[in-house]
């Protein structure tokens, strides 16, 4: 098969769909990789890196794009368009829910789109997204802790206080990989740490991980107002593959908070659970609204690329080759890379999406 890795073009995003590692393996199965030049620069791979791995380098986005499957990281943008091809494999991660002109453009270009984010095991897993996710929840409170400085824009607060002066306090709205993560490094940190999920059975398992170091709440509309009041930190970690989470979080509650205090919504990609919440950048990565920091950059682990890039082809380099040893027959025989499929022949296809978009992708 010939795959195409165009570079990225979202604001700062210096991952890339393939490591020359990654090259490698798929080249020694007789396929044909094109990598346009300097894709991987920014998570230090250079052309030659990738030239040496088998791969061609060529010089245009649209020599990269036009092969039967194109394997990225984020989704297409508006600029990107017109390079998509009717019948072509678009392996990469597409969040449709949270971007309807996204979604009609890839359902009029007739590809078939499988989303990293819905590929999914028995056991609810997401193997593709879990990598991210690992380094989202991380950088959530490192990114935090660093807009709460008053240079920055926040209240001044050091998470982990010192003798005779109170922690500050991080609140986070859902405990599973994400919140587990962005836990991990609030109470490294020294923070007082709460999350809040609406899993019984996660947050007895977060109870064997982190004993009394963090209080565990059920979700509740009581324990979500009462947390958020006192946050000076707090990290939206809610997810619902293909959807749209909650809003559980209102605009009300956020001028509640502190001046100062700091939001970091790490699912901003899918929609995010805070009203006030929307997609920022990291160029310019954060605004205020009603007197609180907001922080909602949908591509968060772009900002570490080097660990970034290898730890998600870690998890998608074998489906890309099964992928690219039997096209879309790997779908029928592989139901947990089927759950990937998005969009196929003009019509969106996976039920979360299709329940998003009700009126979109009807034959």
């Amino acid at each position: 098969m010939d795959i195409g890795i165009p570079k990225e073009i979202k604001d700062q995003e210096f991952r890339v769909g393939l490591t020359p590692s990654s090259v490698r393996v798929l080249c020694e199965q007789q396929h044909n990789i094109f990598v346009e030049t300097q894709a991987g620069l920014g998570s230090g791979f250079r052309d030659e890196d990738y030239q040496n791995a088998g791969a061609k380098i060529v010089s245009s986005a649209k020599e990269a794009w036009d092969q039967q499957m194109v394997v990225k990281v984020k989704e297409p943008l508006p600029s990107e368009y017109p390079l998509l091809k009717p019948e072509q494999i678009l392996f990469t991660f597409l969040h449709l829910a949270a971007d309807r002109q996204l979604t009609e453009a890839i359902l009029k270009a007739g590809i078939i789109g499988i989303a990293y984010e819905t590929v999914a095991l028995d056991n609810g897993q997401l193997p593709l997204l879990a990598p991210m996710s690992i380094i989202a929840g991380r950088l959530s409170v490192q990114f935090g802790a660093r807009y709460l400085e008053k240079q920055q824009g926040g209240r001044g607060v050091l998470l982990g206080g010192i003798p005779g002066v109170r922690r500050g306090k991080v609140v986070i709205l859902g405990g599973g990989v994400v919140g587990t993560e962005a836990a991990k490094v609030a109470v490294g940190l020294g923070a007082q740490v709460q999350i809040i999920d609406i899993n019984v059975n996660q947050l007895n398992y977060l109870e064997t991980l982190f004993g009394k170091q963090v209080d565990l709440l059920y979700s509740n509309p009581i324990h979500i107002e009462d947390a958020v009041r006192e946050a000076d930190l707090l990290v939206g970690a809610v997810l619902v593959p293909g959807k749209r989470p909650p809003t559980l979080v209102s605009r009300d509650l956020v001028a509640q908070m502190r001046p100062g205090s700091v939001i970091v919504d790490v699912a901003v990609d899918q929609g995010g659970c805070i009203e006030t919440l929307r997609p920022t950048s990291h160029s310019n990565p954060t605004y205020v609204e009603e007197g609180v920091l907001h922080v909602g950059i949908p591509n968060m682990p772009g900002a570490v690329p080097w660990t970034a890039t290898q730890a998600l082809n870690n998890s998608t380099l074998p489906y890309a080759v099964k992928l690219a040893n039997h096209g879309l027959a790997a779908l029928s025989q592989d139901q947990v890379l089927a759950g990937g499929l998005n969009v196929k022949n003009h019509q969106l296809v996976h039920p979360a999406v299709k329940e998003v978009f009700p009126d979109l992708g009807k034959s």
